[in-house]
């Protein structure tokens, strides 16, 4: 694997003690709630229903007095509802997909394109990124936050971008061989998607010349990282955001926690909640992710549940950083399964699968109901290189795989074995659950 140097980009802020950054986050949402509750009315009639005044608010102690915001705001006041400065005031517009069809619009001042560089080039630090690297952008590019993004940090950084943007297999793998960037960043289902056709077609890796890796826009397990740093030979890195808090960048893992994330939390502050309950949990708690934007101008959000699932560690380091981390994302509250009275996630399924040779990182989950039943059944495609050749062979790793599935969730899936590249691939965010329980 490729050997990198990291730094740390920013250590006044990404090393300051707890009750320091404490001091300057409370500050920083004193300010933030005065300004949205200013200039956002949706934000002032919900501090307004809650009984709640800017001036109730004088520290970050006082957090959780605040209501919390969440996806149905942006619904509910789609499309520029949610702004807190004039459009005269915003240089750039990026929204990501929503509920109902309508999509979470986010307005962005020049000084929060600038915070949102600023995150990234943390985050690139953590990777080991050098000034003058060449920076593969295979997130796509548009209103989608992925691509532009990593972009203007690279310029802020001193890197070098190439922006690819997501498509043409083909191409990427002409660059990524030919120019020889040093860095990738796109989602890891779409660096798996290289790496299968890089191997279909016989193509020297030697070619490569990749050292490391931004992965994110989707969940993914330790078993994928493992698959795609074995495979290429680079290192990955979990970058995580969304683009209602600003996009990729709010936090990433490191190469001394590589299953946890750093998050900026003077810039983005973290909590984690009950999800029935929304009270604060403990360290080490699993909940729900809760964040407030508290330097953001155009959009800030104020106690965002973002339903992702996860825990929160504090103290530092061997990085030598302080943030709170967070660990990998569990998956998304609204993304559970809840089959025959079982929660699932799609990535305890991805657990299981990932344990054998004999398949590919690529499967499908299909969740339906019969006889008024709820019924789960997984396709996973075969390694063409190392699939048993006899069907009593392809029977027992059937039944094993269906097994560890069993053991991981506590509900029995049926699996099919697939032939290699059968199975939709993507160039984006990959869609792995079909779940027609709701649609007859």
């Amino acid at each position: 694997m490729a050997e990198i140097e990291t730094f740390i980009w920013d250590k006044e802020h990404e090393c300051m003690g707890e009750d320091e950054r404490r001091e300057l986050v409370g500050k920083r949402l004193v300010d933030c709630v005065r300004r949205t509750y200013a200039n956002a009315p949706y934000y002032k009639k919900k501090l307004d229903q809650a009984g709640i005044t800017p001036d109730d608010i004088k520290g970050l102690d006082d957090i959780e007095k605040l209501p919390f915001t969440d996806k149905l705001d942006f619904r509910d006041n789609y499309p520029f509802g949610t702004l807190a400065v004039p459009r005269d005031q915003l240089v750039r517009f990026h929204a990501s997909s929503g509920t109902t069809g309508k999509m979470k619009v986010v307005g962005y001042t020049a000084n929060d394109v600038e915070l949102w560089s600023e995150a990234l080039c943390r985050s690139f630090a953590m990777g080991g990124m050098k000034k003058g690297d060449l920076v593969h952008i295979a997130y796509g590019y548009g209103l989608f936050t992925g691509g532009l993004g990593p972009h203007y940090a690279c310029q802020k950084y001193g890197s070098v971008a190439i922006p690819v943007s997501g498509g043409n297999t083909a191409r990427q793998i002409q660059i990524l061989t030919e120019w020889k960037p040093e860095v990738i960043c796109c989602t890891p289902t779409y660096m798996l998607h290289i790496i299968d056709t890089i191997e279909k077609n016989e193509m020297d890796k030697s070619q490569l010349n990749l050292r490391c890796g931004f992965f994110g826009a989707e969940a993914w397990t330790h078993e994928m990282k493992d698959q795609i740093e074995s495979r290429i030979g680079l290192q990955a890195f979990d970058i995580y955001g969304l683009t209602e808090i600003v996009g990729p960048g709010v936090g990433c893992s490191c190469q001394h926690c590589q299953d946890q994330i750093h998050i900026q939390s003077d810039f983005f502050w973290p909590e984690i909640v009950d999800p029935e309950t929304g009270k604060p949990l403990p360290e080490g708690e699993l909940g729900e992710l809760v964040f407030s934007s508290v330097m953001k101008e155009g959009v800030p959000m104020i106690r965002y549940n973002t339903h992702d699932l996860t825990r929160i560690h504090y103290g530092k380091c061997a990085c030598g950083r302080t943030t709170p981390r967070i660990d990998k994302i569990t998956g998304r509250a609204d993304d559970m399964l809840i089959i025959r009275g079982v929660n699932v996630f799609p990535t305890q399924i991805e657990t299981a699968v990932m344990r054998y040779k004999e398949v590919l990182p690529h499967y499908m989950i299909y969740v339906d109901r019969v006889n008024n039943l709820d019924v789960i059944s997984v396709k996973i495609e075969l390694n063409p290189n190392q699939f048993p050749d006899t069907m009593k062979g392809l029977e027992k790793l059937t039944k094993s795989i269906e097994g560890d599935i069993a053991s991981i969730t506590g509900i029995h899936a049926k699996v099919q074995l697939v032939e290699p590249r059968s199975l939709p691939r993507s160039e984006g965010k990959m869609v792995r659950v079909i779940d027609s329980r709701f649609k007859k």
